[in-house]
């Protein structure tokens, strides 16, 4: 295969190292081959003069199983055909955004990940979790009110599609979890407290006990992984990382202790400000009542709070979205947020090289070095100095996943 030289552009590498000025960046079998140097005589030369390259962007909290509107998505008011087409839609935009490896924290089954591998439908690189396990009522339980519990796993599609599996008690836990690995899960998320897209809790309940996480913690070990979290507050994130779990999702009010413990144990944070925009603009274009804005109340702050805590206890801290419903091109706005939290840089290394890391894939991605993917994104401008670049789709002139060239806008 022929060496591919990209020529003239700002390289951001993603480690956190100052940018540098027009410099070269060669692919050959889909990695990156070199970093400077001039092109050989009659090389194959893209012209990326003016732009600025980043890695391909990383998002660690996806929904692609909520790609419809998610109540009626449930009710079977929407047809298996078209739960398939808006998932294949947002496969495609998260793709042409930028991003070109996403973690699905719930609710896509194994056959969405193979699809997209496959090369079938265009897509970013997929780990994901199966469904989510949660307790009976808790939250990723997302049946109406007057369903009985019995009928929940009817909503499942198996190759496409289940939400969450529910257990009650370590015995249950542990034959969901080797069920959810049986079904080609990479990494296992449990929801340990109340939600905001809940039927049935609060989002100061902790859900699960520590014997039913450590359950869990033991299986995912077994299979050399590890168990994430979706938690809302301190005591549920406590009984997590008590558990074993090694990552923590939202972690809306994070205090000085907790941040603490995480960081005693190494337990990464992945904050997910995007979501709680988007719902709180409305709640509706999420196929979701209005009234659940009642429950985001300062859950904007409360994870700003949390992600300045784990900061300075020195949490590793990653960055997702958590989108859901029909629209999803707007994971580019993570990064906008965060650029207002902490800096630019901040956000775009939390997006890239410490997301690879907490997904365990930081020796394949994340980064702008000799030997790995040549995943690569080029924005018109600097995202540095104008952070907005990253939530605009027309300043996203070319992305190249695993070498090849999957949009060009030049």
């Amino acid at each position: 295969m022929s060496v591919v030289w990209l020529t003239g552009a700002t390289i951001i590498d993603g480690t956190g190292a100052d940018p540098i000025e027009s410099c070269a960046v060669a692919v050959e079998d889909g990695r990156i081959s070199a970093l400077g140097g001039t092109p050989p005589a009659g090389a194959e030369v893209l012209d990326c003069t003016g732009l600025t390259i980043t890695p391909g962007l990383i998002d660690a909290h996806v929904h692609f199983g909520g790609s419809s509107d998610l109540a009626p998505s449930l009710r079977r008011q929407i047809s298996v055909a078209e739960l398939a087409a808006d998932m294949f839609a947002t496969c495609a935009s998260t793709l042409d955004g930028g991003f070109t490896t996403v973690r699905d924290c719930g609710g896509i089954d194994g056959g969405l990940a193979g699809v997209v591998a496959s090369g079938k439908i265009p897509g970013p690189r997929i780990i994901q979790c199966g469904p989510i396990q949660c307790q009976t009522g808790g939250h990723g339980h997302l049946a109406a009110e007057w369903e009985p519990t019995s009928d929940w796993s009817d909503h499942d599609i198996p190759g496409l599609r289940c939400m969450s599996l529910l257990s009650d008690g370590p015995h249950e836990m542990r034959k969901n979890v080797r069920e959810t690995f049986r079904r080609g899960a990479d990494f296992l998320k449990l929801c340990v407290t109340g939600g905001v897209v809940s039927t049935h809790d609060k989002l100061t309940d902790t859900q699960f006990t520590v014997d039913e996480i450590e359950v869990a913690v033991e299986e995912a070990n077994a299979r050399g992984t590890y168990v994430t979290v979706h938690a809302h507050n301190n005591e549920g994130i406590r009984n997590a990382v008590t558990a074993g779990a090694k990552c923590v999702e939202h972690g809306s009010g994070i205090d000085d202790e907790t941040a603490k413990l995480m960081a005693e144990h190494d337990v990464a944070l992945v904050p997910t400000l995007a979501v709680v925009q988007a719902l709180s603009d409305s709640a509706a274009s999420a196929g979701l009542p209005e009234s659940i804005s009642a429950r985001i109340g300062q859950m904007m702050q409360g994870q700003i709070d949390g992600l300045l805590a784990a900061r300075n206890a020195g949490v590793r801290v990653g960055l997702g979205s958590d989108l859901i419903g029909t629209d999803q091109t707007g994971r580019g706005m993570e990064l906008v947020l965060r650029a207002k939290v902490e800096t630019p840089m901040d956000a775009l290394v939390s997006a890239t090289r410490i997301n690879a890391d907490i997904l365990g894939i930081a020796d394949e991605v994340g980064t702008i070095e000799v030997g790995k993917f040549a995943d690569l994104v080029a924005f018109r401008g600097n995202p540095l100095t104008d952070p907005s670049i990253f939530a605009d789709r027309e300043r996203i002139a070319l992305v190249i996943q695993s070498g090849r060239v999957v949009k060009d806008g030049r």
